[in-house]
């Protein structure tokens, strides 16, 4: 059986292959993808695998946009850390969806349900729309608790500059501090105004209002003067440096 695995998270692509292998669900991996530019790329030049995981949130941008290029008709099993309310038109589009954290029994009963399925099911274009509207709706958070010392501290969404992710810890900067956040990089930006912050690349998130001078880099990328940086470097992405050019223009 081979399989793909479209995951920006090597830390959730390695342990998803350790589940299959406790599932007893013999597979070849072909490759693990970790955006949406490379995904398309990859499909491009290689024949469909049997099965696909795929994640929601890839490193520059939403999987769905993955079906707006080509056509996939093959299995493919979801994997999101979104809430199932937001998902349920998976049903009818795809062998199954997980949510992060993935359990063993879920994703058995997938497998499952793969193993019984006589036919690939491929993606409605009106569902494809629908779920995109979904999943880019504006997000209304406004805080983030974070542990200071023996209690908790809100931070407020609107103060932040930036965050990033380092050695599997997620960081937040304000003005005033940095501080721990007890989420992946990927479960703070989806829970974002994506109108005020931006993924950069895969381990930084900038906001809007933290962007002091844009440079132009080597490989048509651009690098970012960003307040309070705290020493480190800002650089967009090459898939993501159209998407955020038009960014700052809205």
């Amino acid at each position: 059986m081979k399989i793909l695995i479209i995951e920006d998270e090597a830390r959730a692509a390695n342990q998803l292959q350790r589940m299959l292998t406790a599932c007893d669900f013999e597979h070849e991996l072909l490759s693990i993808i970790d955006t949406v530019e490379d995904t398309i790329q990859w499909f491009k030049s290689n024949a469909l695998p049997d099965l696909l995981f795929m994640d929601i949130q890839l490193a520059d941008g939403l999987s769905f946009e993955i079906f707006q290029k080509i056509d996939i008709d093959a299995p493919i099993i979801f994997t999101t850390a979104f809430d199932q309310y937001a998902i349920q038109a998976f049903k009818v589009n795809s062998v199954d969806y997980l949510l992060k954290p993935i359990q063993h029994d879920d994703l058995k009963k997938a497998l499952d349900k793969f193993k019984k399925s006589n036919k690939p099911n491929s993606i409605d274009p009106a569902i494809l729309k629908q779920l995109l509207g979904s999943f880019q709706t504006t997000p209304t958070r406004e805080g983030i608790l974070v542990k200071e010392g023996s209690g908790f501290l809100q931070v407020k969404i609107s103060e932040l500059l930036y965050c990033y992710s380092e050695d599997s810890v997620t960081f937040g900067v304000t003005l005033g501090k940095r501080f721990i956040i007890n989420e992946t990089i990927d479960e703070l930006f989806d829970s974002l105004d994506p109108n005020k912050f931006f993924r950069i690349n895969r381990g930084q998130i900038v906001a809007k209002n933290s962007i002091e001078k844009i440079d132009s880099y080597f490989n048509h990328r651009v690098k970012l003067s960003i307040t309070n940086s705290r020493d480190q470097e800002f650089i967009v992405s090459r898939p993501k440096t159209s998407d955020f050019k038009d960014w700052l223009n809205t």
